[in-house]
């Protein structure tokens, strides 16, 4: 199994939600306010849609209580 790392930025209260690449950053707005965890579970299940895998393959590895965020992505 592949192990990719990326820098992730999570963009809360959004209208939409939507996964962008663009020069190799990944921008994820999320409908989740940034409380509780709920913008972190969403963001964490787009992009495993994103990617095509099961969202337990999706990992936050650092940047909880931040926008800017580590994520580990399981192939």
């Amino acid at each position: 199994m592949a192990r990719r790392r990326i820098k992730v930025r999570v963009k809360p209260n959004s209208r939409m939600a939507r996964v962008e690449e663009r020069d190799g950053r990944i921008t994820v707005w999320v409908k989740a306010p940034a409380q509780r965890g709920m913008a972190n579970s969403e963001a964490v299940e787009l992009l495993a849609r994103y990617f095509n895998v099961p969202k337990t393959h999706v990992r936050i590895l650092r940047g909880f209580k931040g926008r800017e965020k580590l994520v580990e992505v399981v192939f």
